[in-house]
């Protein structure tokens, strides 16, 4: 293990990108913008086109995609907890449903920033404690 990378069988980092995933991506990304002009430009014949050959390249890509064969097995990680994960999710909502009904609440400044920071701080706990210890507990490099 390699400052958090481990190395497999095929030499390769669990992590690396191929050239064909890379091509594909490209393919994607080119098609992608092609389809968002062709969107933005529809009432002009040219736009019309740049969206039905931005949409043939997007699902040339997908297709590209689904060609790729993995080069190792399946990754090595163990069930999470859904529960803690569940939990720092509703933290993380609850926060800003707190924000939103706060700013509600009440008319004055200091109520309103008292609830808006109960609200973050909810959200910080919830994305920066709850959710990272409930991943990590059965964390690859932790086998």
């Amino acid at each position: 293990m390699w400052f958090g990378i481990q190395k497999v069988k095929s030499r390769r980092a669990s992590m690396a990108a191929t050239k064909a995933q890379g091509r594909a991506f490209t393919l994607f990304m080119g098609g992608l913008t092609a389809a968002a002009a062709g969107v933005a430009f529809f009432s002009s014949g040219s736009g019309k086109a740049a969206l039905v050959l931005g949409l043939a390249v997007v699902a040339f890509s997908l297709f590209r995609f689904l060609k790729i064969k993995p080069l190792e097995g399946k990754a090595a990680l163990g069930a999470q907890p859904a529960i803690q994960k569940l939990i720092g999710v509703l933290l993380a909502l609850g926060g800003w449903v707190v924000v939103l009904y706060g700013l509600h609440l009440t008319a004055s400044v200091s109520g309103r920033m008292t609830t808006s920071v109960i609200g973050l701080a909810m959200t910080l706990v919830g994305v920066l404690y709850v959710l990272p210890s409930a991943v990590s507990k059965n964390a690859i490099w932790k086998a």
